[in-house]
Formats: C-alpha cells, structure tokens, sequence
C-alpha cells in the first residue's frame, strides 16, 4: 500500500470517529476523563520511581512529591468521572478564555499588520466562548471534552486527508521532473 494511501485511509478514520465521538458527546467525556485519568496514574508512577533514582535529597522529595499528586490526580479522574468531567471542563474553560485574552493582547501589538482584526476577532471569540460555557456550565460541562474531542478528529482527519493528496501530487510531480530530466 502507498504511503499516501495509508494517511488517506487514516484521515477518513479520524473523520469517521470525529462524527461517532459528536454523536454521543457524555460518554466520550467519559472516556476523555478515564483516559487522562490513566494518563496521569502513568506518569505520576514513573514520576515516583525517577524520585527515588535521585541523588538530591531537595529533588528526591519534589519527584516523589510531584508524583505522588499526580497518582491522586490519576486515581480520582478514574474513581469519579463524573466528577472528574467538570474538573477538566473547568481547565478546559480557563483554558479557552485565557487564550483568548492573549489573543487580544497580541493583537494590540500587531495594529499596524494586517493581521490585527483576524488576531482580535479571534481572540473575542473565544473570551465569549469561555464566557457562554461559564454562564451555562452545568448544562455545557458534561458535553465540552467530548465536543472538543470530536472536533479534533475532524480537524485532524481534514489534515490527513489534505497531507495524503500533497504527497500523491508531490510524488507524480517529482516524477514528472525525473522524467523530464532523463530525457534530456
């Protein structure tokens, strides 16, 4: 199978469960939650192990520390989805109104560019978004994760699909030139 094919075929899939992932929007939260949950348990073991390796007293104590907090954090997203699901909708939320305001704060050093107003409306945009899934979060925060999730998919399907048909006319076009050059 050509290589170009391969990411196609990838690209279709992520689209694919991009629109799986938006059709059931809680339980990929769920899922989003018991996956960083696991994520963190991970982490925060090795986190432990390479505190005992250390030979600092001060860096020893901030490893295992470090990692014990991330085992908790670990132990409790798996424990309690549910719960765990408004926590990171939370982050998510600080998140998205935090880039936002950066957002807009760069804009004001871009005035005189013609990118200021893309920068700025950019940037408002995602201070309302914050600001609606604040207003609303109880409603919002069971779905949010499994919303972002699933249009990451898409995102990410649409860039491997678009990456797929570079590298097949990026491939014809090479050897379109070896052609042309060994003819002369």
């Amino acid at each position: 199978m050509k290589l170009w094919t391969k990411w196609l075929i990838a690209g279709i899939l992520s689209i694919l469960f991009g629109i799986f992932v938006l059709a059931n929007p809680i339980a990929a939260s769920v899922g989003v939650t018991i996956l960083a949950g696991i994520t963190f348990l991970l982490i925060g073991s090795i986190q432990v192990f390479a505190g005992f390796g250390s030979d600092e007293t001060g860096s020893k104590v901030m490893g295992i520390g470090l990692g014990v907090l991330m085992l908790l954090l670990g132990i409790s997203l798996v424990a309690n989805p549910l719960e765990g699901i408004l926590s990171l909708a939370t982050v998510a939320t600080i998140i998205i109104g935090a880039n936002g305001l950066l957002r807009i704060m760069t804009s004001w050093q871009m005035r005189q560019t013609p990118l200021f107003w893309p920068m700025l409306l950019s940037g408002a945009v995602s201070i309302l978004l914050a600001g609606y899934i604040i207003a609303n979060f109880f409603e919002v925060a069971p779905q949010l994760l499994g919303i972002l999730f699933g249009i990451e998919l898409l995102f990410n399907g649409a860039g491997l699909i678009a990456l797929a048909l570079f590298l097949r006319t990026a491939k014809g076009a090479l050897k379109d030139e070896i052609e042309k050059r060994l003819k002369q």
